[in-house]
Parts: structure tokens; C-alpha cells; sequence
């Protein structure tokens, strides 16, 4: 388990992060969302053991990772921008993990690189980003880590190379309790992959929720009526948390907080001539749930 705690950042006037507190469990994905500015960055470095916290702490399984190699060693790292490949081969980037790492699994680095079709004797920075991705992802998952900080993990990738990579983690995720932070504008992936999401904004932490959980509690609806007045309506929907109604025509698009037979039974009594309970997407929810229409979430969400 990754155990974040009360963090506080500040780089001269700015505030970075906020009393920040997360709680990765172990054996999962969760998801970090949040704008540029939000404090994305800030917390991966913290993550990592880049930077010290100046007030909070960062527990992984009940020790600190600032300056603990033993906790490094069991942490692999995928930053957005892989120069610190560039001037390196596969072959060469081998020989420094082996040296840094106490496992490096050398069947699954064959394995993986034959699956990339990527040639190890090459220098990196003649990789496309894409390439380049796949080989950082090959050495991460070689030293079989027990925690993943990924930012942006899937820019540059092809979709069948996402599910392959996905694969390999869910697979060490089930075998050996691996732990992964993702970092990531793209909310339509996240909720394929993810078991829990945090949204950060100006430092602070606005939602954590399990995904199951959040996808419960929020309902989009359609509805209409032969009688669409204001009066008719709020009757209708007296007793129901609904943070967002819009008209179209004759027909209402809500989107309601609760227990999804309480909304079905309320808005059913009142014998409606369209009533369907529809799809809703994890963008949606965080939109809806952030604020909806007033501020700038729907940024966060891209």
C-alpha cells in the first residue's frame, strides 16, 4: 500500500499541493487526474523520492521513499519524457539495471523486446517516442518492481501495444501484488485500466473514489412528460439530488445522485412516456460531480 499523507509543497509564493492525502491499495491502479498546474507533477517527484516532502508523509508498506534505496529498488518509474534514454542502447540499459537492481528478469526483457520487435543493439534516441516507451516499459517490468509511477504512460503507443503492456501489468498485479499510480490527461483509458481515481486541482485533492463505487452513486436519466412545466417537474423529482437537469424539447437529460432504485421508482411513479436510465461515462461523473457547468472541470478531463 502507498500511503500519502497531509503533504504540503510550496515553491516560493506558489502552493503546489495542499494537505494532500492519497491511499493506493495494494494490488491495484489508481488513477491521478488533474489540469496542468494541478500538482500532478509536484507528487510524482515526491512519489519517487525525488524531492522531500516539506511537511506530510509518503509511506510505501510503512516506509519512507525519500533516500531509502532499499524502497527504490522496488520501484519503477516512467516519466513522460525518456531523454535520460537517448544516448543509450537496449544492451547498455540492461547492464545499468542489472547493476542498480537486485532481479532483473532476463526471459521476460527477451520476451518483451521480441514482442516490441525492438533491436537492443540500437541507441535509444533513434527510437520513435513510441519505441522508446516500450523499451522503458520492458525494463520496468523486468525487475518484477513492487510499485509503478507512470506518467502519461500510453502517449506514443499504438492500441494493440497498450493492451500488451496493460497485460503484463494486471498479470504482476494478480501474481504479486504490484501497485500502480497513473499519471494521465486521458480519462477514457484510465477508466478501462483503473481501480480508483483522485482528482487534483490547485494542490488539492477534490475526489478519490473506487470506480465501482462512484459509477453506483451517479445516474444519467431521460425523461419526458406530457406536462414539461416547471410546477410538473419539481414534483416529479421531489426527493431525488439532481445536480444537473438540461431540456431538450419535451424531454429532460438529468444526471442524479443516489441509489439507483430510488431514482428509477421516484421518476417512474409519475408515469413518464420516456424514461430510459442511460450510460454513464467516468468524464461525465467527474464533471457533474466537480462542479459541472461553473468552473473549468471539464479541462481537468480533456
Amino acid at each position: 500500500m502507498i500511503k500519502v499523507s497531509d503533504l504540503n509543497m510550496t515553491f516560493g509564493d506558489f502552493h503546489a499541493l495542499k494537505d494532500l492525502s492519497i491511499n493506493v491499495k495494494t494490488g491495484s491502479i489508481y488513477g491521478l487526474v488533474g489540469t496542468n498546474g494541478a500538482g500532478k507533477t509536484t507528487l510524482i517527484k515526491l512519489l519517487t523520492g525525488v524531492l522531500r516532502p516539506q511537511s506530510g508523509e509518503i509511506l510505501f508498506d510503512g516506509e519512507k521513499v525519500f533516500e531509502n534505496p532499499d524502497v527504490k529498488r522496488r520501484l519503477a518509474y516512467i516519466p513522460d519524457d525518456l531523454s535520460y534514454f537517448a544516448p543509450f542502447s537496449l544492451e547498455e540499459a540492461v547492464k545499468y539495471y542489472r547493476s542498480v537492481y537486485k532481479v532483473f528478469d532476463e526471459k521476460r526483457f527477451v520476451d518483451m523486446i521480441e514482442q516490441f520487435r525492438l533491436n537492443p543493439k540500437k541507441k535509444m534516441h533513434n527510437f520513435s517516442k513510441g519505441m522508446q516507451k516500450q523499451a522503458a516499459f520492458a525494463l520496468a517490468m523486468c525487475i518484477q518492481p513492487s510499485y509503478m509511477v507512470l506518467d502519461e504512460p500510453i502517449d506514443g503507443l499504438d492500441p494493440i501495444i497498450r493492451k500488451v503492456i496493460y497485460k503484463y501489468m494486471i498479470d504482476d498485479m494478480a501474481s504479486r501484488q504490484m501497485s500502480v499510480v497513473i499519471s494521465s490527461h486521458n480519462l477514457r483509458e484510465m477508466e478501462g485500466i483503473c481501480d480508483s481515481i483522485g482528482v487534483l486541482d490547485r494542490g488539492e485533492l477534490k475526489i478519490e473514489r473506487d470506480l465501482d463505487e462512484l459509477k453506483q452513486d451517479v445516474h444519467k436519466v431521460q425523461v419526458a412528460f406530457g406536462d414539461n412545466s416547471e410546477a410538473a417537474s419539481a414534483s416529479r423529482y421531489a426527493g431525488l439530488d439532481v445536480i444537473h437537469r438540461e431540456s431538450r424539447g419535451s424531454v429532460d437529460l438529468l444526471i442524479i445522485k443516489g441509489n439507483r432504485d430510488k431514482v428509477r421508482n421516484v421518476i417512474a411513479a409519475s408515469e413518464p412516456l420516456i424514461f430510459d436510465m442511460l450510460p454513464l461515462s467516468l468524464e461525465e461523473i467527474f464533471i457533474y460531480e466537480l462542479g459541472g457547468d461553473d468552473y473549468d472541470v471539464k479541462d481537468i478531463l480533456l
